[in-house]
């Protein structure tokens, strides 16, 4: 049977699932960017990896519209006026959401919504307020049904923040993904206090390090996807990586690995980038096509392109042929050679000349990526296997802060904590501060007896994973991925932090 015909017979599969598998099967159809046969090479052995952008890209793999420019305008191409109070502003922001592309088909960014919200709140209860704001994410959950779909909230503490997070918290939403931009010297400690007890309800927010992202790009930044740092009104054309383990397995010792595999993976990469940014500006006609731009939600010199770096853990484990007795993120050769490796990457990566990426001054960004469903034996980005974390966490952040230092568009680290750290917020807070003080750039935290888990990035319920493993179809697609790689890379297995 063909791999359309797969589709369309899944028993598995909902219709609108079945719609978007089909036109990546169509899409995948056409061959317009050529590659080369060390290209091909590499790839056949699993040593670089495109993410499945498919091979004939008609729109950016991440777009983050400034939806400010909706609430101050309203949009000409969906026929809005520009919204006079919150129910005009959260009706418009639900319609424009379905005309928002990515890699996906869906938004992976849904705005800075405190910020947006906020100026509405004005003459209206909470008691107005909430429920309005329950269906507007209701919507987003149940419409969008991809945990590959991002909000922001913070620095700054506001109203709308705060009922944002208690009506998440209310809901237990997978989708979108919070992040709380936050920064000791702007965000309150009170502030601090509900977003810490909201995530350890429902998973939701994460953490990011507003001192060190605001500084990435010129204008504002957003959050988008699992933990991708990108430019607000633009975007990342694409993202290709390096699978270090896959490479590492051609070499026949470090300095192999090092001086011959390493740079020619990389530049490979660089150079297919460069092919698939040229092919989406010159040829696909999306900008010249798309009313986001047109009406100045989004801009062409706000795009990059990010390649990404995956399985570190792995990499050096095969290198230096490691047992359990070292392993990395606690033996000082593997994590030295990690940093060699990061180094390595980092000179290439930062002095090659990237085609349309004004924003980022003529390069491509660094992204820590996090990995496929499935895909065993490669631990997302640099951070340390399942299995293998220090006993204390202050000796595992300060690893990751190490390792963060590299990646200017997106590296996490994610820690599932004890039901009881609900109750002492302040010192759940004390170790974001401490993590931050050193450089660390993004945090996240979920219960370890929730039903709301996080996967790579993207959050995902266990009940909903366990009824797509008993062959159910389930309305949101990130279930599919969250299962396969919950059970490949072991992740009910991860240490379980402040339990004291």
């Amino acid at each position: 049977m063909s791999e359309f015909m797969d589709i369309i017979t899944s028993d598995n599969l909902s219709y609108k699932q079945k719609v978007l598998h089909l036109a990546q099967a169509a899409e995948n159809s056409e061959h317009p960017i050529k590659t080369t046969a060390e290209f091909d090479r590499l790839f056949k052995a699993h040593a670089i990896d495109d993410m499945c952008e498919g091979n004939a890209p008609y729109r950016p793999r991440y777009i983050c519209p400034d939806y400010q420019v909706f609430a101050q305008n309203g949009s000409e191409f969906l026929r809005f006026d520009k919204p006079e109070n919150l129910d005009d502003l959260l009706w418009g922001l639900a319609t424009l959401y379905d005309n928002v592309p990515s890699v996906t088909s869906r938004p992976v960014y849904v705005g800075q919504l405190d910020k947006i919200i906020d100026p509405f709140l004005e003459g209206m209860t909470d008691d107005e307020i909430k429920p309005r704001l329950r269906r507007f994410l209701n919507h987003i959950d149940r419409t969008v049904a991809s945990g590959y779909c991002h909000a922001n909230i913070g620095p700054e503490d506001t109203r709308a923040g705060r009922l944002l997070l208690e009506v998440e918290r209310e809901l237990m939403n997978a989708v979108p993904n919070f992040t709380l931009k936050y920064d000791p010297e702007i965000t309150s400690d009170e502030f601090m206090r509900l977003a810490v007890k909201t995530t350890m309800v429902c998973s939701n927010p994460a953490f990011a390090n507003h001192r060190i992202h605001k500084e990435t790009y010129p204008g504002e930044y957003t959050v988008v996807s699992c933990y991708n740092v990108l430019p607000m009104g633009g975007g990342a054309y694409t993202l290709s990586r390096v699978l270090l383990p896959g490479l590492a397995k051609l070499a026949t010792n470090v300095d192999d690995f090092m001086n011959n595999l390493l740079p020619t993976a990389t530049s490979e990469v660089l150079n297919f980038m460069n092919e698939r940014v040229r092919f989406i500006v010159e040829d696909s006609n999306f900008f010249e096509t798309s009313f986001l731009a047109k009406e100045g939600l989004i801009s062409r010199d706000r795009f990059c392109g990010m390649f990404g770096v995956a399985g570190m853990s792995e990499c050096v484990a095969e290198l230096l042929h490691l047992d359990s007795s070292r392993t990395y993120g606690k033996d000082d050769e593997a994590n030295e050679l990690a940093d060699q490796i990061m180094v390595k990457i980092a000179d290439q990566v930062n002095s090659f000349d990237a085609v349309y990426s004004e924003v980022f001054g003529g390069r491509f960004t660094l992204h820590a990526q996090a990995g496929f469903s499935d895909q065993k034996g490669v631990t997302p980005g640099v951070r340390i296997k399942v299995g293998d974390e220090p006993a204390n966490l202050y000796d595992h952040i300060r690893h990751s802060a190490r390792m963060h230092r590299f990646f200017n568009s997106g590296v996490s680290d994610i820690f599932p904590a004890e039901p009881t750290a609900e109750r002492n917020p302040d010192a759940v807070i004390d170790v974001v501060k401490a993590a931050f003080s050193i450089d660390d750039k993004y945090l996240s935290f979920y219960s370890s007896e929730g039903d709301l888990v996080r996967i790579t990035g993207f959050l995902a319920k266990r009940s909903e994973m366990k009824k797509f493993q008993s062959g159910n179809v389930v309305l949101q697609d990130t279930a599919h991925d969250g299962l396969g790689n919950f059970t490949a890379n072991h992740l009910a297995d991860r240490k379980v932090r402040m339990s004291n």
